[in-house]
């Protein structure tokens, strides 16, 4: 799984990177004389309500998606491993105030909290990977605050703790190495997690501003005519699902494949 996974994430980032190439056809380009075409040499996809090239819009709605997506896991990785690291390792009140925010912002479902924060600060590709930063920093952050408070006791720690090594020098070098096998896994699961919200907050017109295409944005245009001209659903529903299938077999693989209790299990059976 973990194999066909990786083939169909690697087909979908080729076809963002690669794909505006194949097409001479701009994505924003309207031609109302021609709304609704059927798929053609010219239009692989046909076009869209606006006379808009759906091959071009869907290629570079992938760009989007992926890079709003990748921006938004890198934004929370840094924030959630940053304060989960420290206060695993110091403990105490900073781990108790830590906590607390966390089960404050887990209490609340962070898609409809995206959606506020994105209406009230306005539609932009910034502010969606704003949003979406500032709400999936809790996931890391707690399971990077759970391995330090495990590893922070092991004797390798211990030992270079003896020898004079600093906190900081004993996070960077020996603590949150042994963590990026779960960091790893989970970012796949957040990636997959970031898309389908983007598209959501596109959908709802709370992401990249017209006419700039998205995956969402597309399925929103797409929703009146679906009678009418069905693939203009379907083309970007399948897209959007195989990213987020791939996402999904790749973590299931990784997981399987970098958890000791996982590998343990599966030889039991």
């Amino acid at each position: 799984m973990r194999s066909v996974g990786l083939v169909l994430l690697v087909l979908v980032a080729l076809g963002a990177v690669v794909g505006p190439m194949l097409t001479a056809s701009d994505p924003t380009r309207v031609e109302l004389e021609s709304r609704l075409g059927l798929p053609s040499s010219q239009h692989p996809l046909g076009q869209d309500p606006l006379g808009r090239d759906v091959f071009a819009r869907l290629v570079h709605g992938g760009r989007i998606s992926l890079v709003v997506a990748g921006t938004a896991v890198a934004c929370s990785l840094l924030l959630g491993v940053s304060l989960g690291a420290l206060a695993g390792y110091r403990g105490g009140w900073l781990d108790e105030l830590l906590t607390r925010a966390i089960d404050v912002f887990l209490a609340f479902p962070g898609l409809l909290l995206a959606i506020a924060l994105a209406a009230a600060l306005g539609p932009s590709v910034r502010n969606v990977v704003l949003a979406l930063s500032l709400f999936g920093w809790t996931t890391y952050a707690r399971l990077v605050r759970g391995e330090v408070k495990s590893l922070r006791r092991r004797e390798f720690v211990v030992a270079a703790t003896a020898l004079g090594a600093t906190p900081a020098r004993l996070l960077v070098r020996h603590v949150l190495p042994m963590t990026l096998p779960a960091l790893l896994v989970q970012c796949t699961f957040g990636l997959s997690g970031a898309i389908l919200a983007e598209a959501s907050l596109s959908f709802l017109g709370l992401g990249a501003p017209p006419p700039t295409p998205s995956w969402g944005s597309m399925l929103a245009e797409a929703r009146p005519f679906l009678l009418v001209a069905p693939r203009l659903t379907i083309v970007p529903g399948l897209a959007l699902t195989t990213t987020v299938l791939a996402l999904q077999l790749l973590g299931d693989g990784l997981r399987d494949r970098l958890d000791p209790r996982a590998q343990r299990w599966q030889r039991g059976q």
